[in-house]
């Protein structure tokens, strides 16, 4: 047994990984997407494609409901919510096939624009917790073989905007993308190295 001084030294984070959570690749996004399409997970489809095109925390992913997103029986190009931790809007776009896996999954469930789009299982009138959403995301990543110790909820929030950013390296966008408030955040949030400072400078002529 061990004793209370060794207990108090023993590093709280001993084997585990720590750090900021990798975005997804662009061919593991397809990889996840086309095996989710694959297995008919109507759910999972309609969830993981509204989370990469959000890029909605994970505890404003959740509690998006169908007025959010739709109006009638049509799924919105654009929508906008209200941050949970800023309580700042931002809006996001919803591309053609997240709008076909959206508008399946309220179809399939019978959903009305007051339900939330992703009610629990337990509880009808609620929705998923954002527990569930990891342990969701989690079953995603084993999918195509990757280590889900390795990857969180952030991950899917930071990969359009890494792609985008690696596309066009338009940091302001990205911000506005992600709802940041300071665009020192974005930076940290992207993970940006001297490396990209380097290249953007050496496209720069003055």
């Amino acid at each position: 047994m061990l004793g209370q001084s060794t207990l108090s030294n023993y590093p709280w984070n001993r084997g585990r990984l720590i750090g900021q959570k990798p975005p997804l690749k662009l061919q593991e996004v397809w990889s996840i997407r086309i095996r989710l399409e694959i297995a008919k997970k109507d759910r999972d489809l309609a969830l993981f494609n509204l989370a990469i095109d959000s890029k909605l925390r994970s505890c404003d992913l959740v509690k998006l409901k169908v007025i959010d997103v739709a109006h009638g029986n049509s799924i919105l190009s654009r929508a906008m919510v209200i941050q949970q931790k800023t309580k700042r809007p931002v809006q996001f776009e919803i591309t053609p096939q997240t709008q076909k896996s959206v508008s399946s999954w309220i179809a399939r469930k019978k959903l009305t624009s007051q339900n939330y789009i992703f009610p629990s299982r337990a509880k009808p009138d609620d929705h998923i917790t954002t527990r569930q959403y990891a342990r969701i995301l989690k079953s995603w990543l084993t999918l195509i073989g990757l280590n889900p110790d390795e990857y969180g909820t952030h991950s899917l929030r930071r990969t359009k905007a890494t792609l985008i950013y690696r596309r066009t390296k338009n940091l302001r966008a990205i911000q506005l993308l992600l709802g940041h408030t300071k665009l020192e955040s974005t930076v940290r949030y992207l993970g940006i190295e001297v490396d990209d400072a380097l290249e953007i400078a050496e496209q720069t002529e003055v």
